[in-house]
């Protein structure tokens, strides 16, 4: 059961760091395997689970760093509030992390995915030390399942990177029952559905379409039976929400 909405009359904090993608790639390649962490990326879905579910909030609080990952986000924002935020996307810094900062000795770790993608990220980037585990479907609602993943991930650490690509909250979920635990060292990332962007099972959006924040139109157009629901019935639901929500930039340079 979900928790309880932003209590009336107040607003919501929602922090996000000042990390575009160049930066981002820079801060995540650093972090090292002497501590945890795990990596959220935002979208207009993640706010308003922010602000209706105390749980989800949760995991935000305790992430390690909070990158914006809607372009469509920071242009309302910007034309609203005259804030200019910058943005990471998940899929570009997954892209960016494997192409660019992944060595291929590197212990990295793959939650999510099938085996066939998994095998196709060890060959294109050259990785020697990837490790995959594909949980089942439904698997977070089985303590045996979800135990069984928790596992499989401590095994392997420390890890440079823990790749989690099992969607939204149960990536969440799982980076925050590692911190809560406490065995594992390494960075965690949660990316939703990047890694199915990166091996190409769904395309990505022309680049003219992600610069003017309009990816969201080019997935419901390929997908409109599965995604209606989300972006046209879940997702205008954030306009009457953000007057509730105070984003808050914390300044690049910080250690969590």
């Amino acid at each position: 059961m979900r928790g309880p909405e932003v209590a009336a009359g107040a607003k919501l904090a929602f922090p996000l760091d000042d990390y575009d993608l160049e930066r981002s790639a820079q801060l995540l390649a650093g972090f090292g395997q002497d501590r945890f962490g795990y990596v959220v990326t935002p979208n207009v879905d993640h706010v308003i689970r922010c602000y209706e579910d105390a749980d989800f909030r949760n995991y935000y609080r305790n992430a390690s760093y909070v990158l914006l990952d809607s372009r469509f986000l920071a242009h309302i924002l910007r034309m609203t509030r005259g804030l200019k935020l910058p943005v990471c996307t998940g899929s570009d810094m997954t892209a960016q992390l494997f192409s660019k900062v992944m060595r291929p000795h590197d212990q990295v770790v793959l939650i999510g995915g099938r085996e066939w993608q998994a095998q196709q990220l060890i060959e294109r980037f050259g990785l020697k030390s990837l490790r995959h585990f594909d949980p089942p479907m439904g698997f977070i609602r089985s303590p045996e399942q979800v135990e069984a993943t928790l596992q499989f991930i401590e095994a392997h650490s420390p890890f440079r990177f823990c790749v989690i690509a099992v969607g939204t909250p149960q990536g969440e979920m799982l980076a925050q029952m590692l911190k809560t635990r406490a065995r594992c060292r390494g960075l965690t990332l949660c990316v939703g559905a990047s890694i199915d962007f990166l091996t190409g099972v769904v395309p990505r959006a022309p680049h003219w379409m992600r610069r003017l924040g309009l990816e969201w139109l080019y997935r419901l157009a390929r997908s409109p039976k599965r995604l209606a629901n989300r972006y046209l019935v879940k997702g205008p639901r954030v306009f009457a929400l953000l007057p509730k929500i105070a984003f808050e930039l914390r300044p690049a340079g910080g250690d969590p």
